[in-house]
């Protein structure tokens, strides 16, 4: 990586780009980064996202003692990113950041917008996590002890992830007096990925609902605002789950059946669940709802990796080279 002198005379012409005439002061951007966060009108988790992804680039601008970064500084600093090994959907976010916060900067007078039109990375088709088979999940259920605290709250937490779809965040955020009856159903109200309220919900069957209800009762007299699952290491004993401790939770389980594969991890139950409910005649429409994805789009693709799967023309091929 290069280093860069500084201008007495602000920030280097791009092309394309209008340079302000007087940025504050010629200091380097990464020093309006708290304002930068602070005018952003976002829910506090995504506060912290944003700053944990900022702080990147404010580390590689301090590294490679660039004061005023230029349009090749972002590009460099996408490759540095790549460099790294990280996905493409980090990467992607990683300068989601930047150049959001080039463009408050534009917008507010200081800096002009270096990163507009950075490009991020292409994602790959299809997903990078695997679904279990119908075997498989049955499998894991069956190998998880239930003679004790520890496993009756592992079966529970597994078997709701297989039999609803959640994503980790939401059982991270759920708590005990989320589950509500509603007629004859029980509900489960859950804050989504990017959602500041618990304004939607899984229906817990009860197939879902009974291992869950076991497992608070060995936790004794509870209040509503109570974790729906808690820790039990020495450290964090009763307090809410990390996404990090359902992670281990879910790996050690599916190690215990033979599953040490890195795309398959707790976010495959997830697919786990969305893939069992189609193949088991719901709808599109219907398991749309189930992943509570806003494009139909995402849905398809499960839809359609298990079409090409049972279609499978290279079966037909086989059959007429018997």
């Amino acid at each position: 990586m290069r280093s860069k002198e500084t201008s007495a005379t602000g920030p280097p012409a791009q092309s394309g780009v209008k340079v302000l005439s007087d940025p504050m002061h010629d200091a380097n951007p990464v020093d309006y980064i708290d304002a930068f966060l602070t005018a952003q009108d976002v829910a506090g988790i995504s506060v912290s996202t944003y700053r944990r992804r900022i702080k990147q680039f404010s580390l590689w601008v301090a590294d490679n003692n660039v004061q005023l970064p230029t349009r090749e500084d972002i590009l460099l600093y996408k490759h540095y990113l790549e460099e790294r090994g990280l996905s493409p959907a980090t990467i992607s976010s990683y300068l989601v950041c930047v150049r959001r916060l080039f463009a408050w900067m534009q917008t507010t007078g200081l800096y002009p917008n270096i990163a507009e039109g950075i490009k991020g990375m292409k994602r790959p088709r299809g997903f990078r996590k695997d679904p279990l088979t119908v075997e498989q999940a049955k499998e894991l259920l069956d190998s998880v002890p239930r003679d004790d605290f520890i496993g009756k709250r592992d079966f529970a937490l597994i078997n709701l992830l297989i039999r609803t779809g959640l994503r980790t965040i939401e059982i991270i955020r759920a708590d005990v007096g989320d589950i509500r009856q509603n007629s004859s159903d029980t509900l489960l109200y859950v804050q989504g990925k990017g959602r500041a309220d618990k304004d939607d919900f899984v229906i817990l069957t009860p197939g879902a609902l009974k291992p869950v209800n076991i497992y608070l009762a060995e936790r004794g007299k509870l209040k509503e605002g109570d974790p729906l699952f808690v820790s039990t290491s020495n450290l964090n004993r009763d307090c809410r789950l990390s996404t990090r401790a359902i992670s281990e939770i879910v790996r050690h389980r599916l190690s215990q059946v033979g599953l040490h594969s890195s795309r398959v991890t707790a976010h495959s139950l997830r697919h786990t669940a969305i893939t069992l409910a189609l193949k088991g005649g719901a709808t599109l429409q219907e398991a749309q709802m189930l992943a509570r994805h806003s494009d139909i789009n995402t849905t398809l693709i499960y839809a359609h990796n298990l079409d090409r799967i049972e279609a499978a023309p290279e079966k037909k091929i086989d059959s007429l080279l018997v």
